[in-house]
């Protein structure tokens, strides 16, 4: 008899899904394409508004100035810019760590 409980739900009808589940592998479902499209974005998005934002805020304002048509004051282009590079730097660690979590993440039941 087997001592994980994950096991033994396997056994009854109710586990069918888990064995067919079992079959395919690790007992991991494949992500799907709008999970892969979105997982991808995540990465993306806050690499390249990093890569494309101007080290300069008199460039961020004549950025601004051009899309938007608005101008907005030096101070507040350093408070935006500044967190901007640290929403972004922050989401790139968060995905980094979370990558990293999935990929030594313990297998539960043999």
């Amino acid at each position: 008899m087997s001592a994980h409980r994950c096991c033994g739900i396997a056994a009854t009808d109710a586990g069918r899904e888990a064995r067919a589940e079992e079959s395919t592998g690790d007992g991991v479902r494949p992500p799907t394409f709008m999970r892969r499209c979105h997982d991808i974005a995540a990465w993306i998005i806050p690499g390249a508004v990093l890569a494309l934002l101007p080290k300069c805020p008199l460039c961020l304002a004549a950025y601004i100035a051009l899309v938007t048509g608005v101008g907005v004051s030096m101070s507040t282009l350093m408070y935006l810019r500044t967190t901007l590079v640290v929403l972004c730097a922050a989401s790139l660690v968060y995905l980094t760590v979370r990558s990293l979590r999935r990929t030594r993440r313990p297998k539960t039941c043999h």
